[in-house]
């Protein structure tokens, strides 16, 4: 066991080309240390729906380059053999995107080389820019393929590689497994050939074209008067929102400064995430000493909004499912038409709101991938802060558009001399108060997380904070609309319980809502307590039942 584990660390070392992740291994072989050794060499990063996501470091185990040239090398097999079977009009074109993090312009010209030694064009974006730019120049420039190498809002450790198709979405089955099969059939890194010129660094005027394509978001003529405080957590979002609001004629944001400039070690917070506790703080302090209408937040790669608002003297963030709501109403309001789209893990009130304005909802797999996918897409949101206002324009989540549309709903409500508050209140009267909380355990052991499912597989619950389960369902099974996936659903009397692990993250994640009727603004505050009561109280048992 410890001979063939040192020789596979020195297989390993004889390929690596990067310098500091050959010291990093070298040392580790040289100390014996057969601990680290087999955590990073007892398998591989598996390629998924999410493309690469992981730890950076030595070893298959690791994000480092010769992992990713490998999973570049097997995209590059896959798009020869398949075609554009997923869109894009040029066979042979892939996009490159990256963001700030460690390593990513390195491996994001690593895949430039693979796909160029491959026999296909790569074209580089120009900088470290959102994501959501990428997944806009792949449609925009009719690519077969786009690279985004990005881990979101990841530890400042982590690395990631997300690949897109043609269609400008993020991969699905079957395209993960066969992608995922050509990697496996690379014997070495030698066989890879990787020229050093040939590719192609774009100008700006892919990034021009997106900001051009933004004003599609917004309304001809209406109010552009709210006042925001934004920060960029340390990401690659500042200089595109910047662009894009005074494109528009907002207010220009007041920059929360300590978190504006990229830096990969993002160092004014415990995790670049706008939902992590503290994340925000800055941000509010700022809010705080200048008194905007809201304080606007993207993620690191910017494909996420965050939104937090006055409230009772101080600054609350608003839940995802809140913003997608006041984001939908805003767009019915407008008279939009075409598919509002969710995700399961998402609030009901979405299809209550689509139902009521006569317009066609439908419910996906966790993901964008999934709800990027829904014919006729007019609009989508997944509960995780992530907004698709315009699909014909970015078939993604993205940070920046969704920013402009929310404020300009702020600054009509502002005309009105009215809040996003307000809004939502006036959604709670009319469809009901639906309520939504998260109960998320992060682990070091990701055994916990396969026990925990297996326990409530083995015993699911017959009620949950004195309400009964009328539906348990599992639905690695699938169902009549959704594919299989590792997850159950519980449907109980006025709520609704999902639980999954994550697909990015070690999490295992438990999506909650209930929702409580209000008959008018006078019962909003009693509404409000029975929810919390119920929240709390699923929580608790849940969390008995799962044994986390």
């Amino acid at each position: 066991m410890h001979d063939d584990l040192i020789a596979r660390a020195r297989v390993w070392l004889a390929e690596d080309p990067d310098t500091e992740t050959r010291a990093e291994l070298a040392g580790l072989i040289d100390a014996g240390d057969v601990k680290e050794l087999a955590a990073r060499f007892s398998g591989t990063l598996q390629f998924g729906t999410a493309g690469l996501r992981g730890e950076l470091g030595a070893g298959p185990m690791r994000m480092n380059r010769s992992v990713v040239i490998r999973a570049a090398a097997g995209l590059a097999a896959y798009l020869k053999k398949n075609g554009t079977p997923h869109g894009g009009q040029d066979a042979g074109l892939v996009v490159i995107g990256y963001d700030a993090r460690h390593k990513s312009a390195d491996f994001a010209r690593d895949t430039a080389a693979v796909m160029t030694g491959a026999g296909l064009r790569a074209a580089v974006l120009p900088r470290p820019l959102p994501t959501p730019v990428l997944a806009f120049a792949i449609r925009h420039l009719g690519a077969v393929a786009g690279v985004e190498v990005t881990a979101s809002h990841n530890p400042p450790r982590d690395n990631g590689y997300k690949v897109y198709l043609g269609d400008g979405s993020q991969i699905v089955p079957p395209a993960d497994a066969g992608i995922a099969a050509e990697i496996d059939a690379i014997a070495s890194l030698h066989d890879v050939p990787r020229p050093d010129t040939g590719w192609e660094t774009l100008d700006d005027a892919v990034l021009d074209a997106y900001l051009a394509r933004t004003d599609a978001v917004l309304a001809a003529g209406s109010p552009r008067t709210a006042r925001t405080v934004y920060t960029a957590m340390h990401g690659v979002g500042r200089d595109v929102l910047l662009a894009a609001f005074a494109r528009a004629g907002f207010p220009e944001p007041v920059l929360v400064a300590e978190q504006a400039d990229p830096d990969p070690d993002f160092p004014t917070v415990a995790f670049p995430n706008p939902e992590e506790p503290g994340a925000m703080d800055l941000a509010f302090a700022r809010a705080r000493a200048t008194g905007p209408d809201l304080v606007i937040a993207n993620d690191p790669d910017a494909d996420r909004c965050a939104v937090a608002v006055p409230d009772g003297g101080d600054w609350r963030m608003l839940r995802g499912d809140e913003v997608g709501a006041l984001l939908a109403a805003h767009l019915v309001r407008r008279g939009v038409s075409g598919t509002f789209a969710e995700s399961i893990v998402s609030s009901s009130l979405l299809g209550r709101i689509a139902g009521k304005a006569g317009l066609p909802y439908e419910e996906t797999l966790t993901g964008f991938k999934w709800i990027a996918r829904v014919d006729g897409l007019r609009y989508g949101y997944e509960e995780a802060l992530g907004y698709c206002v315009d699909p014909e324009g970015v078939r993604d989540k993205d940070g920046i558009t969704a920013a402009l549309l929310i404020t300009e709903l702020a600054s009509e409500l502002k005309e009105e001399g009215r809040t996003l508050l307000d809004l939502l209140d006036d959604l709670a009267v009319e469809h009901g108060l639906h309520a939504t909380d998260q109960l998320s355990v992060r682990v070091q052991d990701l055994s916990l997380i396969a026990d925990a499912m297996r326990r409530l597989r083995e015993r699911p619950p017959a009620e949950l904070a004195g309400l009964p389960v009328t539906r348990a369902e599992d639905l690695t099974r699938g169902t009549d609309r959704l594919p299989p996936t590792d997850g159950l659903r519980y449907t109980l009397d006025g709520a609704r319980v999902i639980v999954r692990p994550s697909g990015t993250e070690p999490k295992l994640k438990c999506y909650l809502e209930v929702v409580v009727p209000v008959a008018d603004r006078a019962g909003l505050p009693s509404a409000r307590t029975r929810a919390t009561e119920l929240l709390t109280a699923i929580k608790h048992d849940l969390s008995t039942a799962a044994g986390i």
